[in-house]
């Protein structure tokens, strides 16, 4: 229940305030874990490495330290390799404050084989409208001359030309 702003006189003629455009900062910074330490420093050197739980054998890529599942340490070191399949996607129409790329683009999370969560990344070198789940991706990494200890050494993932997982295969990651 609002007020009716037309009963106060000194308002009668002004417009209401439909909408505020309100810059937004937000700087803060991430001190990584030892297992998150150890998987930026792979990634550093184009390597994939995730961490097995001892008790449910699950590979989790980015490792978290620790088994969400079965609360143990993850210490089993695990290398994956540089391809995976599109799980779930979204292809971005909609043009924002601040992008930098050219619409349509699409963000995917890409269940790298051999891992048991996905990692979150950007589908190029095809149409937009041909990216689909279970398509076969391949990393592509940044010169090595440009790699630093962040994800985003991966550009992006591209097709790899290989027909399509079977949904079984990723069926848990939706």
């Amino acid at each position: 229940m609002g007020i009716d702003l037309t009963t106060i006189p000194a308002l009668a003629d002004v417009e209401p305030v439909r909408s505020t455009k309100t810059p937004l900062h937000l700087d803060y910074e991430y001190t990584a874990g030892a297992a998150s330490s150890r998987f930026l420093r792979a990634v550093k050197e184009k390597k994939l490495m995730g961490q097995r739980c001892p008790k449910c054998g699950k590979v989790y890529l980015p490792p978290r330290g620790a088994c969400p599942t079965d609360g143990v340490p993850t210490t089993d070191e695990v290398e994956l390799p540089h391809t995976g399949t599109v799980t779930t996607f979204c292809v971005v129409n909609v043009p924002f404050h601040g992008q930098q790329m050219e619409i349509p683009y699409v963000s995917a999370n890409v269940l790298v084989d051999g891992a048991d969560l996905p990692l979150f990344g950007l589908i190029q070198e095809m149409p937009a409208h041909d990216v689909r789940m279970g398509l076969r991706v391949e990393a592509v990494w940044k010169d090595d001359d440009e790699l630093e200890t962040s994800l985003e050494n991966i550009k992006w993932w591209r097709p790899t030309g290989e027909p399509d997982a079977d949904p079984s295969t990723y069926e848990g990651q939706m």
